[in-house]
């Protein structure tokens, strides 16, 4: 196993974790130690991995940072009832270059995924989420992202990357394995309209933040979807975080990212879960604390992960045919776990990496919806970009 871009976890953290209560989650877990080396990782099925590189970050001022807070806090808390089995491998240090760090955290995904092991990834600039998608070029043909963020981060991707600019780099750099984009929570006046009017062309789904607070389920079909969830903290409103934190008086509150881990954790797909611009300050433990929450909620989805995805037994689901618009429209209800998913007719006269019929996952108010005649806004989306 190379593994050589990973640093342990400081011993300052791993003291304070001889502390703890012996039920508690930093005394339950595999921890790369200066003196044990990196953990055994058979029977893993969660590692959180650290990045310590935030040089792309627009505001980049030559400030380092450490997640030795986090890490604490993370610690303190205690497991459920889980049987997940969860490593903690230190931290890849900023390379040479940025370019160095994007390949150590590429290669050492890689690996992780290959494993079937899903990287929590904490870091500093959102720009990371490019070397965490380029990890699966040679894993998958299509990728889907969801990125939980007040701005769509498109950028002009003429200009070099940066934490506000990746997914056009994403969107435009060879090979191209994107297949669907999704933001969650964004606010209007965080972006252009030549931003918006760009996401509504390429059939790109976003949902804003009033749509997501006044039903926060609606994210649980798009997360379904993904294969990386990244999380951007600026997503969060000022009073939930500590003073660096704090970007708009705007945003989803602890109790909503909590559940929005939880939904990826439960997702079947998602195997990357990334959280990025951790800026630590002296009055740190808010941040760090909800940080620890969101990733125990989403350990404590993947420990509740269900196969309800395997649609060649007739016997595991219920099928529903319905008309909306003069289309014919197919649902599909698991049995097992009460989710919904909606059949994407595939088009024989393009040439799509996908070649064959897609279900999409979706809502039971989609359903509702399309016995209503009226068709759900994910369906035409896909349909238009499997059309394209």
């Amino acid at each position: 196993m190379n593994f050589n871009f990973l640093s342990p976890v400081s011993d300052s953290v791993l003291a304070h974790n001889q502390l703890l209560a012996p039920l508690s989650l930093g005394r339950k877990i595999k921890i790369h130690s200066e003196a044990e080396g990196i953990p055994d990782l058979e029977h893993v099925k969660v590692a959180i991995l650290g990045v310590l590189e935030n040089r792309n970050d627009v505001n980049y001022i030559g400030e380092t940072f450490n997640l030795n807070e986090i890490r604490k806090s993370l610690y303190t808390l205690y497991p459920g009832s889980w049987t997940t089995v969860i490593a903690d491998l230190g931290d890849i240090q900023k390379g040479e270059t940025v370019e160095d760090t994007y390949f150590a955290l590429k290669e050492t995904l890689a690996i992780l995924i290959q494993r079937r092991i899903i990287p929590i990834i904490l870091g500093g600039s959102q720009d990371l989420t490019y070397a965490n998608y380029r990890a699966y070029d040679s894993l998958m043909p299509m990728v889907n992202v969801v990125n939980v963020d007040r701005a769509f981060d498109l950028g002009d991707s003429s200009k070099p990357i940066k934490n506000n600019s990746f997914v056009g780099k994403i969107i435009l750099d060879e090979p191209y394995n994107l297949f669907n984009y999704s933001t969650i929570g964004y606010q209007t006046y965080f972006n252009s309209q030549e931003e918006i009017d760009l996401m509504e062309r390429l059939h790109f789904e976003s949902y804003r933040l009033g749509e997501v607070s006044n039903d926060i389920t609606l994210v649980e079909p798009v997360v379904r979807d993904a294969n990386i969830v990244s999380v951007d903290l600026g997503v969060l409103k000022a009073a939930e975080v500590s003073l660096k934190q704090k970007v708009s008086p705007n945003g989803l509150d602890g109790k909503e990212i909590c559940a929005v881990a939880r939904y990826a954790g439960i997702s079947n797909k998602v195997s990357s879960f990334g959280i990025y611009e951790y800026k630590p300050s002296q009055d740190d433990e808010i941040t760090s604390m909800l940080i620890s929450q969101m990733i125990w909620y989403f350990i404590e989805g993947v420990n509740y992960r269900v196969k309800d995805d395997d649609f060649s037994d007739g016997n595991s689901h219920q099928k529903f045919i319905t008309l909306a618009d003069s289309h014919e429209l197919i649902f599909y209800k698991s049995i097992k776990s009460g989710r919904w998913w909606i059949e994407i007719p595939f088009l024989s006269n393009v040439n799509n990496k996908l070649k064959k019929h897609t279900l999409l996952p979706c809502t039971h108010q989609d359903y509702l919806d399309a016995c209503n005649d009226k068709i759900p806004e994910r369906w035409y989306k896909a349909y238009h970009k499997n059309s394209v």
